[in-house]
């Protein structure tokens, strides 16, 4: 979408060229209209083959559905950009001066260094909040609105770069956040700013100084830093050493920072009165899980229409509970229970040939098999218990089973694979699919009547499981039940004898030849049971 129509500057954004090339300010409704981003769908997509819909379903994973709090977010961010740059003004002297100073502090080595101090304008704010709240989306949607580099070249040459975003190193390391700086200037610049100062030779505070260097010649905007939890495993200098840097480039340089993480993070930042001032300069948003309510009906409502299931199914009070308890109001959660409840269905309709109808059974059934890998978050949600709630603020090994669920159900519904198959393991019938997975269970070794009520049980439980899916249930089951190995028996043991009778051929020969005073390589070799050296047989 392109950026609303020009409107009338402030008369503190008027003058300053760093301002009045940014795209202008949005209205809320001109806000909602930019962030929203559905997907691409049309109603004749029910139609296509199965696995031409099973790829229908990643455009799921790029749907962008703005609340109340991106709206907010979007706001805070315009006016943090715009206010970083009212005492940057480049046609002024106080530009010049930074500069200047700039020099100086990678001399002495020391951000405070410099002669000419100049009140910054600049503010600072963290987003926090649980892992697949949709900080980082949210974002990212709004720096979409604003081009990243704005190339001056009439009043002045200079290449403006209006935010950047770096992640915090995952071991807390400043040195590296600065590593990491140089390498995204360099991507967006074509510069070799990591050449040229990110050598881990260098100090870290020369490294601070090159960096702030960097961003006020360049006339940074705004400095975007996600994953701050990282610091809590930063090793030796402790978060302290990298948040006082980052209050350095909002006080001295006047670059406005952007803090983003998960719960985890609001301890250190609450640790220092100075950090938390500086963290809270336009408010410390923090975005909790969405509560069942308006919001959340807002959101889901939003969501349903794009289905790519054979039947349109309605949304009704009993399926919008089972998402909600399924995913705890966690957006990235919900949107991925939706897609896979999408995916189950039209398995179902492809090995079954059952209605493609989603339920809330339904979606309990999906919960529950493809979510096991993220239960202890969602206990640790249900409970309320912040301590057990930061334990877990990681959802991306659920990416990666969501993304291997599609790849496997996109071989299972091909056509081709199908007809291979299809005499031996996909039937209409329930009861040769149970008979079937009854038969490879005895084969396995158990009791028939054993085979046959689990085979029943998984098959009520897990419909739409393949063969091998069903089999590893069960295997798993029974694994579980089993009761636990006693520990075996200590040997007995005879009570020893001052002497060891020989109980071998070659000790009895040894035993014997010593009562002649033979050496034992004589009597085993006199007694044939070893043989002579290769020159004694050849002599």
């Amino acid at each position: 979408m392109n950026p609303p129509p020009d409107l009338p500057l402030l008369p503190e954004y008027r003058d300053n060229l760093f301002i009045n090339r940014l795209p202008p300010q949005m209205s809320t409704r001109q806000a909602m209209a930019f962030l929203k981003d559905p997907p691409t769908f049309t109603p004749e997509e029910r139609r296509f083959p199965a696995h031409e819909r099973l790829q229908c379903l990643y455009r799921l994973r790029r749907c962008f559905v703005p609340l109340e709090h991106h709206l907010q977010l979007q706001s805070a961010f315009s006016a943090l950009v715009r206010q970083g740059y009212v005492n940057r003004n480049p046609i002024n002297t106080d530009y010049i001066r930074r500069l200047r100073d700039g020099n100086k502090r990678i001399i002495a080595r020391n951000l405070q260094a410099g002669k000419n101090p100049v009140r910054s304008s600049a503010e600072g704010f963290a987003l926090l909040g649980a892992s697949g709240a949709g900080k980082s989306t949210g974002m990212a949607r709004i720096l979409e609105y604003y081009p990243q580099v704005i190339e001056h070249s009439e009043s002045f040459k200079l290449k403006q770069v209006v935010w950047l975003k770096v992640d915090c190193p995952h071991q807390g390391s400043p040195k590296q956040l600065c590593v990491n700086f140089f390498q995204q200037m360099d991507l967006v610049l074509e510069t070799n700013n990591l050449a040229r100062y990110g050598n881990s030779k260098n100090s870290l505070d020369l490294m601070m100084t090159q960096m702030a260097q960097v961003a006020n010649l360049h006339a940074l905007g705004v400095l975007i830093v996600d994953e701050i939890q990282h610091l809590s495993l930063a090793r030796g200098v402790g978060p302290e050493a990298l948040l006082n840097f980052l209050v350095t480039l909002i006080n001295t340089i006047g670059i406005p920072v952007v803090l983003i993480g998960t719960m985890g993070a609001l301890s250190f930042l609450q640790g220092d009165f100075r950090q938390a001032r500086r963290a809270n300069g336009l408010g410390a948003a923090v975005w909790e899980r969405l509560p069942q309510g308006p919001v959340w009906d807002h959101f889901v409502n939003e969501l349903w229409p794009y289905q790519w299931t054979r039947e349109e199914s309605t949304l009704t009070d009993d399926i919008r509970q089972v998402l909600y308890e399924e995913s705890q109001g966690i957006i990235d959660v919900v949107v991925k229970l939706f897609i896979l409840g999408q995916l189950r269905a039209i398995e179902l309709g492809v090995t079954l040939k059952q209605p493609e109808i989603m339920d809330a059974e339904l979606f309990r059934k999906v919960a529950s098999d493809h979510f096991k890998i993220i239960a202890p978050m969602i206990r640790a949600l249900k409970s309320g218990n912040r301590h057990k709630i930061d334990k877990y603020s990681d959802l991306r090994p659920l990416d990666e089973h969501i993304q291997q669920a599609l790849q496997a159900a996109q071989v299972s519904v091909e056509p081709e694979v199908l007809d291979v198959q299809a005499p031996c393991n996909v039937s209409t019938s329930t009861e040769v699919d149970t008979e079937t997975l009854v038969k490879k269970l005895k084969e396995l070794g158990l009791a028939e009547d054993i085979a046959q009520r689990m085979a029943v049980k998984a098959h009520g439980e897990h419909p739409g499981a393949s063969l091998l899916e069903l089999v590893g249930l069960i295997s798993a089951k029974l694994y579980e039940r089993a009761p636990e190995p006693k520990p075996p028996s200590p040997p007995y043991k005879e009570k020893a004898t001052p002497k060891i009778p020989a109980n071998s051929q070659l000790e009895k020969t040894v035993a014997a030849g010593r009562q002649h005073k033979q050496s034992a390589h004589a009597s085993l070799r006199e007694a044939g049971l070893i043989s002579p050296p290769l020159r004694d047989i050849d002599g």
